[in-house]
C-alpha cells in the first residue's frame, strides 16, 4: 500500500512539534501556561518599514507588515506576511493581534511576542491552534534616518514562531 504524498508531511509535521521547544523561562509577558505546542517554525525575512510623519511632526520609520519564510528542517512550508498571518502549504492560516511583548537580546533585535489567534481559514495543522510565540528573533529593527514621506525599507530577521493550543 502506497503512502499518499501529504501523509508523510503531516507525519514530519507531528514529529517537529515535539522538538519545538522555547528558551525555558520564557518570559512572563509571552508565556502560555496550561497550552501545549502544535508546531514549531523558524521564520526567514524583512520587517517593512515605511516613512511617516511621527505624532511630533517629525519624519519616522513606522512598522508596515512582516514578509518572512516559514521553514522546517530548512525546506519552505509557508509563509507570514501583513496581519500579522501565518500560512501554511496544506492551506491551514491563522492571524495574531498581539496581547504580550518582551524584548529581544539586542537593540537590533525585534520583541519576542505573544498573540492570540483573532480569525483561522482553511483546515490543516494550523486548525487547533490559539496562541503564536515569536522568539530567538535576530535583527529586525531599522536604524537610520526617515528622510522622505511614503519611502520603504526593510530590515532582514530572524524568529522561530511557536504554535499553541489550548490543553
Amino acid at each position: 500500500m502506497a503512502i499518499k504524498p501529504a501523509v508523510p508531511s503531516l507525519l514530519l509535521l507531528a514529529a517537529m512539534a515535539g522538538q519545538a521547544r522555547a528558551a525555558d523561562p520564557l518570559p512572563d509577558a509571552i508565556a502560555a501556561p496550561g497550552e501545549t505546542v502544535v508546531l514549531g517554525l523558524h521564520a526567514e525575512g524583512a520587517q517593512v518599514y515605511e516613512c511617516k510623519a511621527a505624532a511630533d511632526g517629525k519624519l519616522a520609520w513606522a512598522f508596515r507588515e512582516p514578509i518572512a519564510t516559514l521553514l522546517a528542517d530548512g525546506k519552505t512550508i509557508g509563509r507570514h506576511y501583513a496581519g500579522p498571518n501565518w500560512e501554511l502549504a496544506d492551506g491551514s492560516a491563522v492571524v495574531g493581534k498581539a496581547i504580550g511583548s518582551a524584548p529581544g537580546a539586542t537593540a537590533a533585535d525585534i520583541p519576542w511576542l505573544k498573540l492570540e489567534v483573532a480569525s483561522r481559514r482553511g483546515s490543516g495543522v494550523l486548525t487547533p491552534v490559539t496562541t503564536v510565540q515569536r522568539i530567538n528573533t535576530h535583527g529586525g529593527n531599522l536604524d537610520g534616518a526617515c528622510e522622505k514621506a511614503g519611502e520603504f525599507k526593510s530590515a532582514p530577521y530572524s524568529a522561530d514562531y511557536v504554535f499553541l493550543k489550548k490543553g
